[in-house]
């Protein structure tokens, strides 16, 4: 099959025609990919910001079509429209039966690039390639668990439905799922890419009452405005903590802050722009090069302030893939929008390109 090749760390995806994938083993099946976002997680293993294993194929928020299924598959059918997930619960570990879905020993494949079993079934040459955030899917074909991929009705445009694998699911999982925003809450938003956008149409599906967004650039800005942002900052000349306490009622700071750029800075800026008992929330990934670091963590003690984690929005993709294609069918979740380019495979590194320069909100590519 065709797919799009990291070969080397720091260097362009090389498109190849000749890598091999093997056929869907027990409660397996295997999806033709239409269509794939790119999203920030991918452009950090190209960069080397995340560690990747090499030779890979990345891409992760893909959509497609079931075109065959293993033994002992038992939900899913050749022809069905589905929507891939990068955690796959598996409904039996220790975090499944807890409820923690998205942290289901299935996820360790994010780090692993490899299937549960060690294997990675795709290979180029008689070289093996890895499994790029558990999913491979800038390719033609995907293997993947049965839980990994989620039916959606036939009239769910693929292209749009793509985007919930997971820029949408993270951000609408981490307002609704890992933090719990109440009606009437205040919200500050950090990043506005994909997922950062998701988080204020999450805050907004929540009836957060201010939703205060911060992003360097001026049209991710006003794109956060149209989709119900109350406030727009500029952090490179407004006084983000400032503006989040003088926003907030009575003064005292926002109840909850979304980190969705990844940044450690924005971590603790967070901190910061929360009331006391407010909470911080990490949905993007800071490097590895970028530690995190608090000034005095006393406060955070004394002010009853929380950080939390989030991965892939907390969500369950088998209720919550479904539950997110609902509300962008009753025109209460706007994907549309957040598409801002489509490419095919071949132009994978100018779509890399404009995700450097923060040019648009998402690339999708159709393959």
């Amino acid at each position: 099959m065709r797919a799009a090749v990291l070969e080397q760390v720091g260097t362009p995806l090389v498109i190849h025609d000749d890598v091999e994938i093997e056929e869907p083993r027990s409660g397996e099946v295997a999806v033709r990919i239409a269509h794939c976002g790119v999203c920030h997680s991918d452009l950090s293993m190209v960069d080397g910001t995340f560690p990747a294993l090499v030779p890979i194929i990345l891409g992760h928020e893909a959509s497609g079509v079931v075109e065959a299924v293993g033994p002992n598959v038992t939900t899913l059918s050749v022809g069905d429209k589905v929507v891939l997930t990068p955690c796959a619960p598996c409904g039996r570990c220790p975090w499944c039966v807890r409820g923690e879905w998205s942290l289901c020993a299935n996820s360790d494949a994010l780090m692993t690039a490899s299937h549960p079993d060690g294997t990675t079934r795709l290979s180029r040459r008689g070289d093996t390639l890895y499994r790029g955030m558990a999913v491979a899917g800038f390719a033609e074909t995907v293997v993947i668990q049965e839980s990994g991929a989620v039916k959606v009705p036939d009239d769910m445009p693929l292209d749009l439905a793509c985007l919930i694998g997971c820029g949408v699911q993270t951000g609408v999982g981490a307002v609704l799922n890992t933090a719990g925003v109440r009606e009437g809450d205040t919200v500050l938003v950090m990043g506005l890419g994909g997922v950062g956008l998701s988080v204020v149409q999450g805050a907004k599906l929540a009836g957060a009452s201010r939703i205060v967004v911060s992003d360097p650039v001026a049209d991710r800005r006003e794109h956060a405005i149209a989709l119900g942002a109350t406030d727009a900052l500029d952090p490179a000349t407004d006084d983000v903590v400032a503006a989040a306490h003088d926003l907030s009622p009575d003064g005292i700071g926002v109840d909850w802050a979304f980190d969705a750029a990844g940044r450690s800075s924005l971590v603790a800026t967070g901190l910061d722009a929360v009331r006391k008992g407010g909470t911080t929330v990490m949905v993007g990934v800071p490097g590895l090069a970028d530690p995190f670091t608090y000034p005095i963590p006393a406060l955070l003690a004394i002010g009853g302030k929380k950080l939390v984690g989030c991965l892939l929005g907390s969500c369950n993709a088998l209720r919550d893939i479904p539950r997110l294609i609902g509300l962008a069918q009753n025109g209460q979740l706007d994907l549309g929008s957040l598409v801002t380019a489509r490419r095919p495979l071949e132009d994978i590194n100018l779509a890399m390109d404009d995700l450097r320069s923060s040019i648009g909100v998402r690339t999708v590519i159709d393959l």
